[in-house]
């Protein structure tokens, strides 16, 4: 087979990268930039992050799946490839996407790799990608669920290939998630050891799975094949890849099993309204932009946008969290937002983000950022501590003290997934749009945080420097080191929640009257400059080495309040500042924050404290006490300050009460029942 190395195949989107040997290859028109042309200075918001998942979340991702079995299952399927006598008894507990801890783990590891170098971190690498290897059988089928025991494999896999796919097995859901961390593998290191063995997986699924005679005919009961085979399509030119994603979209709804829990119901191209297992949905969201912006297919950008108007406008936590109900692990009724029974699993804010990052490109819009920056910020580095090392498997809005953090769970997804995402958040700072003239270039910023980056417009060089102590503040400046492009327009992303929009609908509202504004200037000279239809502080000029812009984004503590049709929220608020949202918990005040009401127009001010060794900044406001939980006449009251941190940061400190939804009507009192 030919074979190219692209670097530019983004980590976790398919690259506009145009593959020589593709046909009609339309890709995305604008361009992401990949993560390794970002360095994300140290010890700030996201360096302090990135830093926690090279020292502690991936090696002690490693770790777990050495002490749990996950090597060992592919060293006894290996085994009895060997020698056919040998088989090996599934344990009780293990789960058919087991196989998939290793691989996601591999792939953060791999970006750690581009940016880290590391002897030592490669060979352990290595060293497992010949254990996995050795498990593969010989036509290239690799599931560690069957081939330890073929006769009795484990109880979700069915007794031949294939036959539980769309239920339980999670073949296709293994192969997704080994291609994607075989790509990262390659891209890391150049060697095409693992990139081969997921070659030959993904050729035994193109022969064996599909519409035609002899085939069978199923699709993903999990999605992420999509996106994978998208990826592999641009990696190595062959056709068969896309074509098998875009089969895998075709026939959902038209196969064996249609539920609405694997959004298998209907045709991808006729659903309206996400249902179903958030987790696949936006894993199948994603996907379905990949196929649309490889194939042009215009039906599937319909559906995708439909979809996302229902999450954003009925179907969105204030977090940025999706999927309502345990049931299913689901998205819930229009409306349907519980807070203590919130499911909001970190997998689903990873998806999110995926998703809204594909739309992003697909139309060049800053209100797929807003949700993606509410999501990131929120809902899904909650589920990961500060430290790196505990884990949320569901992110809920208010808890009465039986939530805390895990070290790893049974079922892991979660632990892995943040294990490759971290080290892939670089890449969602910049995008490129070229266009139709040499003048006619955009460079998007999108997210801000301290870096310095070197970005290929046209094939030629330009350097950015951006210096922030966003989020805690709103003050961005961003310096131009080198410019061998000429003219290109500069586009700043600014924020809905400066333009009175906590989301792009009116599923959310402020609810305190305020009008936050922001500010402009270049080289020391504010300018005037409106918003364009994008989002976007849109400046066009030929940039000089030294050139500087600098935005100021007003940033106030805020109250919003839900759309009326949320039960679970009236007669309450959220506090939020910027990008972050925040909650009331128990180790900052010392009266049950479940019989306090706060204020309806409460003084703020802000503070500092110390959680789980890193600083953060506090909200503190005007509240009311209520002495007698059950509300009985006369009331007692007396007034109190509440303290508030973002909710990324609770559940360090011990179990106790949290609550993002504060109540500010006597009549909305539930005190977390």
């Amino acid at each position: 087979m030919h074979m190219k190395r692209y670097f530019s195949v983004f980590q976790f989107c398919v690259s506009v990268v145009v593959v020589s040997t593709a046909q009609n290859n339309q890709g995305y028109p604008i361009e992401p930039v990949p993560f390794t042309s970002v360095k994300v200075v140290p010890q700030t918001f996201w360096g302090q992050r990135l830093d926690v998942s090279r020292r502690v979340t991936v090696p002690l991702a490693f770790q777990k799946c050495e002490e749990t079995g996950r090597y060992a299952n592919f060293e006894q399927a290996a085994e009895h490839l060997k020698d056919a006598s040998k088989v090996f008894e599934i344990k009780d507990g293990t789960f058919s996407f087991d196989d998939t801890d290793p691989y996601k783990t591999i792939e953060g590891a791999s970006y750690l790799l581009q940016t880290f170098p590391d002897k030592k971190l490669r060979h352990y690498v290595d060293s497992i990608i010949d254990i996995i290897g050795a498990a593969q059988e010989p036509d290239g089928y690799l599931y560690t669920s069957r081939t330890q025991n073929p006769q009795n494999p484990h109880p979700w896999a069915g007794d031949r290939r294939w036959v539980k796919e769309e239920d339980l097995s999670h073949e296709l859901y293994n192969l997704g998630h080994m291609v994607e961390s075989a790509i990262a593998h390659y891209q890391a290191t150049g060697s095409r050891r693992f990139l081969d063995i997921a070659i030959r997986y993904a050729d035994c699924v193109c022969r064996e799975v599909g519409p035609a005679a002899g085939q069978a005919c199923v699709v993903p009961g999990h999605q992420i094949a999509e996106m994978a085979l998208a990826k592999l399509y641009l990696v190595t030119g062959d056709r068969k890849y896309l074509d098998e994603a875009k089969f895998f979209l075709d026939y959902r709804g038209k196969t064996t099993i249609k539920h609405s829990y694997s959004q298998a119901h209907k045709p991808v191209v006729e659903q309206r309204e996400a249902v179903g297992h958030a987790v696949r949905a936006a894993y199948m969201y994603a996907g379905m932009a990949d196929v649309a912006a490889l194939t042009g297919d215009s039906t599937y950008i319909n559906a995708i946008d439909r979809i996302w108007e229902n999450i954003v406008s009925k179907k969105i936590y204030i977090t940025g969290g999706i999927g309502s109900t345990s049931s299913g692990e689901a998205f819930g009724k229009n409306y349907e937002l519980p807070n203590m029974t919130a499911y909001c699993e970190t997998c689903a804010a990873i998806g999110n983000v995926y998703t809204n990052y594909r739309l992003f490109l697909l139309h060049g819009e800053s209100k797929y950022y807003d949700v993606l920056e509410r999501s990131l910020y929120n809902g899904l580095i909650s589920g990961m501590s500060l430290e790196g090392n505990g884990f949320f498997y569901p992110n809920p809005l208010e808890s009465d003290g039986q939530h805390e953090r895990k070290p790893w769970f049974g079922c892991a997804c979660c632990p892995s997934n943040l294990s490759r995402f971290i080290p892939s958040l670089p890449g969602y700072v910049y995008a490129v749009k070229r266009g139709k003239r040499k003048d006619d270039t955009n460079i998007y910023v999108n997210l801000y945080l301290s870096n310095s980056s070197v970005l290929k417009v046209d094939g030629k060089e330009v350097a950015l420097t951006q210096q922030t102590n966003y989020p805690w503040d709103g003050d961005v400046k961003l310096t131009v080191d080198k410019n061998k492009a000429g003219i290109f327009t500069l586009k700043l992303r600014i924020p809905g929640w400066v333009q009175n929009r906590p989301l792009p609908s009116d599923l959310y509202q402020y609810a305190d009257g305020q009008k936050l504004g922001y500010t402009v200037s270049i080289n020391g000279s504010t300018i005037d400059v409106t918003p364009t239809a994008d989002g976007y502080a849109t400046i066009t000029r030929k940039w000089k080495k030294g050139d500087s812009v600098e935005l100021h984004l007003d940033m106030k503590p805020r109250m919003v309040k839900a759309h009326k049709n949320v039960e679970a929220d009236r007669g309450r608020v959220a506090v939020e500042r910027g990008p972050l949202v925040y909650c009331a918990e128990h180790p900052d005040n010392d009266f049950n924050i479940f019989s306090a009401l706060i204020n309806p127009d409460p003084h703020f001010t802000l503070g500092r404290t110390t959680i789980a060794g890193t600083e953060v900044q506090t909200i503190t406001c005007d509240a009311r006490r209520f002495h007698s939980e059950q509300l009985t006449l006369p009331l007692t009251v007396s007034d109190v300050r509440m303290t508030l941190i973002p909710y990324y940061a609770w559940a360090h400190r011990g179990k106790g009460r949290m609550r993002v939804w504060l109540l500010q009507d006597i009549e909305a009192a539930t005190y977390g029942k």
